[in-house]
C-alpha cells in the first residue's frame, strides 16, 4: 500500500449521489463524507457509483472502471437493486447468480498485491409493508457478501446490521429519517453510513 493510497468507491445510487454532474466527482453521499474525515485527507477518492447498477453491470464495466485503477483500497456497495429488480420490474437475480457475479469480481482484485477490499452489505431500511417483503431477497443476498468477505479476506462493513438498528433506536420514522424511500440514504443516512465505514474500515487507511 502506497503512503497516500487512492481509495475508490463503486457501486448503485446509494455511492453515485450525482458524483457525475460534480465536479469534484464525489457526490453529495456519504463518500464526499468521507473524502472530508481526518481519516482520508490527503488521499485520492474516487467515486465510481452509477444509478441502477447490479452486479452484472458492475461485471461489465469492472475492468476499465475499477482494474485500470492503482488504488490501496476498493470499497463496493451492491446488491439493493438485484433484489429491487425483482419487485419492480419482474427481472429476479437469484443469490446463486449474485455469489457468481461477486466472485468474479472480487478474484482479479485479490490477487493484487497491496490493494485492500471492503465490502459493505446492500440494505433495505423499509417505510412501506412491501418493502418488508424485500428481506426474503435481500437476506441471502447478505449472506453472499458476508460470506465472500471471509473467503477473500475483504473487510466486512455491516452496513445493514447497523442502520436497521440506528432505524430502530429512533423509534417511529426513524427508518425514513435515514432513507426516505428505505433506499436512498437521506443526508443524516448518510453521514450514518460514513460512520459506520471508518468505524469497520477506517483501520486500513492507518497502514
Amino acid at each position: 500500500m502506497t503512503d497516500i493510497p487512492t481509495v475508490l468507491f463503486v457501486g448503485d445510487s446509494v455511492t453515485d449521489c450525482d458524483r457525475r454532474t460534480d465536479p469534484d466527482g464525489l457526490g453529495d453521499g456519504y463518500v464526499r463524507v468521507l473524502a472530508a474525515t481526518p481519516e482520508l485527507a490527503g488521499r485520492t477518492v474516487l467515486n465510481r457509483g452509477i444509478s441502477g447498477n447490479r452486479v452484472v453491470d458492475l461485471e461489465a464495466r469492472w475492468a476499465d472502471d475499477v482494474l485500470a485503477v492503482d488504488a490501496g483500497v476498493v470499497s463496493i456497495l451492491i446488491g439493493i437493486n438485484d433484489t429491487w429488480r425483482r419487485y419492480d420490474s419482474d427481472d429476479p437475480t437469484s443469490a446463486a447468480d449474485f455469489e457468481a457475479g461477486y466472485r468474479r469480481l472480487l478474484a482479479p482484485l485479490a490477487a493484487r498485491p497491496g490493494t485492500s477490499i471492503v465490502l459493505m452489505e446492500p440494505f433495505v431500511l423499509p417505510v412501506t409493508p412491501e418493502q418488508s417483503a424485500w428481506r426474503d431477497d435481500l437476506d441471502p443476498k447478505i449472506a453472499v457478501v458476508r460470506r465472500l468477505a471471509a473467503e477473500f479476506g475483504a473487510t466486512l462493513v455491516p452496513t445493514d446490521v447497523e442502520l436497521t438498528a440506528l432505524a430502530g433506536a429512533a423509534g417511529a420514522g426513524g427508518a425514513a429519517a435515514l432513507a426516505a424511500d428505505g433506499v436512498h440514504p437521506t443526508p443524516q443516512g448518510h453521514a450514518a453510513i460514513a460512520a459506520i465505514w471508518l468505524a469497520h474500515a477506517g483501520h486500513l487507511l492507518a497502514r
